[in-house]
């Protein structure tokens, strides 16, 4: 809705000569409470290279997992104050906090220690429950206020002042805990069909497995001490002498064993001009558009629309594209297949197109590179250099395999697209009672939908 042309405001209540501030103010049931009466700031900072040989748990904060592990170093290689947060803290990056760069620390990272450019803070739950004011942190009714106080701003800052004067609706206890109780009977049901979900890969594969006459190996621990006989020593690395002995025995399929270069026509790697800063009317994907396993045409960027781009890099129904470099050794080699053409689309240097031969369906080789039989064989041949993981086009091309007929990949086809719909579904619907629990709190917290309290 635009904002209104003219609005009446009590003298009482004009904290800001800002009209964007009161269009953004909360409407409720409940008192509005400022933020003040019951947030405290933890703004002490201990020096980590006090204590050079102690190591840190270090955290970061984004707007997908809030708050999480970044990385641990000792205290001699950290050169600036930190801040200590403890299990039940929230802390938010005051420049990102509109798009949802908040946390609150889970009893896992209690002790760790954080960016001093993080605004860190806990509530007194006397006044609101912490679950209560996680979930008004995300609403959209809360996400609308930051932005009104913030407004005129050359770039957003939410500082801990400016986060006090914020008012917030707070419902009686009781109705807190009712409001809690509803989220978490959601949050199991949902989990349910997550579960579901997850499980659904492992059975898939079993079935795949055993369609091929092999049997998935047990996923064990790697041994600080590994005894391995000379006819298993592929390699002078205990890393990938683990990783191949979980791969099936394919001596033992009742299908013939190749390798890659014998069904795979190329491995090309992408193209490696920079982005255009320019919208222009050819797009270069992101990394981000494989790594989930999942084909994403959404996430590219612009480049400059040349002839050769186009016919050394274009992306045709049946490309399987694959994750050629990344610090993330599961997302290398990682195959998502392109069910269509997309003649704006090119792919980069970081990606590399796998194109099949007559004698394999794109959709059978996918799977396989996705699956134990696979993903063993690449992650052994990953190199490492500066913190990033790698695999060249020979170590696609020497993939060994099964290959059956084309007439039974084509029922191996259809047995895993079934099961990854199944998944997809049941991810879905779990995401759906989710959304729909976040809607249903939200009415529930403002006061609009009534809460009974016996």
């Amino acid at each position: 809705m635009d904002e209104p042309a003219f609005r009446v405001i009590q003298y009482s209540e004009l904290e800001r000569w800002d009209v964007k501030y009161f269009s953004g103010r909360i409407k409720s049931q409940y008192p509005l409470v400022s933020l003040a009466n019951f947030v405290t700031e933890h703004s002490e900072k201990i020096r980590p290279f006090e204590s050079p040989d102690e190591t840190f748990k270090i955290l970061g904060v984004n707007n997908v997992d809030g708050i999480f592990h970044a990385y641990d170093a000792l205290g001699k290689e950290i050169n600036q104050p930190y801040k200590k947060v403890n299990s039940g803290d929230f802390a938010y990056n005051p420049y990102r906090i509109n798009v949802g760069s908040i946390g609150w620390v889970p009893p896992e990272h209690d002790g760790g220690y954080i960016s001093p450019a993080y605004v860190v803070f806990s509530v007194d739950s006397s006044v609101i429950l912490p679950e209560v004011f996680w979930f008004i942190l995300k609403s959209d009714f809360f996400n609308q206020t930051l932005r009104a106080a913030t407004a005129g701003s050359v770039r957003m800052n939410l500082t801990y002042p400016l986060l006090e004067t914020l008012k917030i609706p707070i419902p009686p206890l009781p109705i807190q805990q009712k409001i809690v109780a509803h989220w978490e009977a959601a949050q199991t049901e949902a989990n349910v069909l997550l579960s579901q979900a997850e499980q659904l890969p492992d059975e898939l594969e079993k079935q795949v497995l055993g369609e091929l006459g092999l049997k998935k190996k047990k996923r064990i621990a790697m041994p600080k001490v590994m005894v391995t006989n000379w006819a298993e020593l592929t390699k002078w690395n205990q890393r990938a002498t683990y990783l191949l002995r979980q791969t099936p025995d394919l001596s033992k399929g009742i299908y013939p064993v190749v390798s890659g270069r014998e069904c795979i026509a190329e491995v090309k790697h992408g193209c490696s001009a920079s982005p255009s800063s320019k919208p222009t009317t050819l797009k270069v994907l992101k990394l981000s558009a494989v790594t989930s396993g999942q084909f994403l045409p959404s996430e590219a960027k612009f480049i400059a629309d040349k002839k050769q781009f186009r016919e050394n890099f274009d992306l045709i129904k049946g490309d399987i594209l694959m994750c050629r470099t990344n610090g993330t050794l599961a997302y290398v080699g990682r195959p998502a297949i392109l069910e269509e053409d997309y003649p704006e689309l090119i792919f980069p240097d970081k990606l590399m197109r796998v194109r099949c031969k007559a004698n394999v369906l794109p959709e059978y080789l996918e799977y396989i590179l996705s699956s134990s039989i696979a993903r063993p064989q690449l992650e052994a041949n990953a190199r490492t250099a500066v913190g990033n993981h790698a695999i060249g086009n020979e170590d696609v091309f020497n993939v060994e395999l099964p290959l059956p007929p084309i007439s039974d990949q084509e029922k191996l086809v259809k047995i895993v697209q079934e099961a990854r719909r199944e998944s997809g579904r049941a991810r879905e619907e779990a995401m759906g009672l989710k959304r729909n629990a976040e809607k249903e709190i939200e009415k529930m917290i403002l006061g609009t939908r009534p809460v009974e309290v016996h």
